[in-house]
């Protein structure tokens, strides 16, 4: 199986902690030179100085931006594309605030389809034209598995994210004749900050203690436990290298089994 990514420019998105960071960490184990995308130039900065160096010439960096800044953003990905093309791009960015649908304000919809779909189209118009030039392309989404089936509380996040499948979905089949494939990992539970957020919010809404959340959240997965960031990673590394040349369009679920829907 060809997993090698010597040679290939990966932006990853949200690369400084949790599931960006992880699959940051994955896609160097396999050789690729990785830029990481965040806010904080301190924890990018960290994050860049754990990543390996297993082949010859490999390179990572990092760019420090704010993706409420859609002008800044397009700016230092265009510069970025000055000293080298980007053949992985990888969109993953934090999930809106929890709470009921009747609860969202219509800025709080507004802000998660610019935060989520309009930069993944500002970041995939920017970069398409070197992974098209270059005779590789790999676009993949961290989204949710909310997009099969949606989740309790997550009401903003459930909306926008159904969203950005669709427009995956119409993003892989225009750009398929270009050899470019395009898909979207829809991760379960997993250990991030995000998670430790939810099980908060619920104990405080329950009245309960965020153990026994947490608890309660763990027993709804076939598998017993919580998805490790790596696993996620794992599963995104793949995707982008050669031997998944021939998926594209597709939901990649990696939950422990716990969405009902097929």
């Amino acid at each position: 199986m060809n997993l090698d990514l010597s040679g290939k420019n990966a932006l990853v998105c949200g690369g400084s902690k949790g599931i960006g960071k992880a699959t940051a960490i994955e896609l160097a184990l396999l050789g690729a030179n990785v830029t990481i995308v965040s806010r904080s130039a301190e924890a990018l900065s960290d994050t860049v100085n754990e990543l390996a160096i297993i082949a010859k010439n490999q390179d990572h960096d990092f760019l420090v931006a704010d993706f409420t800044d859609q002008t800044d953003l397009k700016k230092k990905i265009a510069g970025l594309l000055l000293i080298k093309p980007i053949h992985i791009l990888i969109n993953n960015t934090g999930g809106p605030p929890s709470g009921p649908i009747l609860n969202a304000t219509p800025e709080a919809f507004l802000a998660a389809f610019n935060n989520h779909l309009i930069c993944n189209q500002l970041l995939v118009t920017t970069v398409v034209k070197g992974m098209i030039d270059n005779n590789y392309g790999r676009i993949i989404n961290i989204i949710s598995t909310s997009v099969k089936q949606p989740i309790t509380g997550l009401a903003v996040s459930n909306t926008i994210r159904g969203a950005v499948a669709n427009w995956s979905k119409t993003m892989a089949n225009e750009l398929g004749p270009h050899g470019i494939t395009v898909n979207n990992v829809l991760p379960g539970s997993t250990s991030t900050g995000r998670l430790e957020d939810i099980f908060k919010a619920r104990a405080i809404k329950n009245g309960t203690s965020r153990d026994e959340e947490a608890e309660k959240m763990r027993k709804t997965v076939p598998l017993g436990r919580f998805a490790t960031p790596a696993e996620i990673g794992s599963a995104v590394a793949f995707l982008a290298s050669p031997a998944a040349a021939y998926i594209s369009g597709t939901n990649l679920v990696v939950d422990g089994g716990r969405t009902k829907s097929l």
